[in-house]
């Protein structure tokens, strides 16, 4: 009997451990880079869970309007974009939109990536185990 508690002890030691040990992985859904306000919230958001979190894996979509947050000219946060960008924080453009909106690469930062699919990726994302945050407010 005594063996079995410390069995069931040390597993659940061992589960706590396994816990306190996860990678978050956030994927967001950006939409609205339009509104100055949108944009400040959205990094704001990022800055915050990767100083509480900082080895979190964390994903930005951005489609529709949430192409302009990368867009010099149309940004106030490109270098707070970047910043994050350097911490490993990935932001990812929908093709989708760049076709429907005729806008080009080159129109968008160079460390830009992209999707073919913007909510197909959140899709897939959320099927991989990620959670899902929409950014701004």
């Amino acid at each position: 009997m005594k063996k079995f508690l410390l069995l069931c002890l040390s597993m659940a030691a061992l589960h706590g451990v396994q816990a306190q040990t996860k990678t978050h992985q956030i994927v967001f859904q950006f939409t609205n880079a339009n509104d100055t306000m949108q944009q400040k919230a959205m990094i704001k958001q990022l800055q915050n869970l990767h100083a509480h979190w900082p080895e979190a894996k964390m994903e930005v979509v951005l489609y529709n309007q949430g192409l302009e947050l990368l867009m010099p000219g149309r940004s106030i946060r490109l270098q707070e974009v970047r910043d994050l960008m350097k911490k490993g924080i990935r932001f990812v453009v929908c093709e989708n939109t760049m076709k429907n909106r005729q806008i080009k690469p080159e129109e968008l930062i160079p460390e830009t990536e992209y999707v073919p699919a913007g909510i197909a990726e959140i899709v897939e994302r959320q099927e991989q185990g990620w959670s899902y945050i929409k950014g701004g407010f």
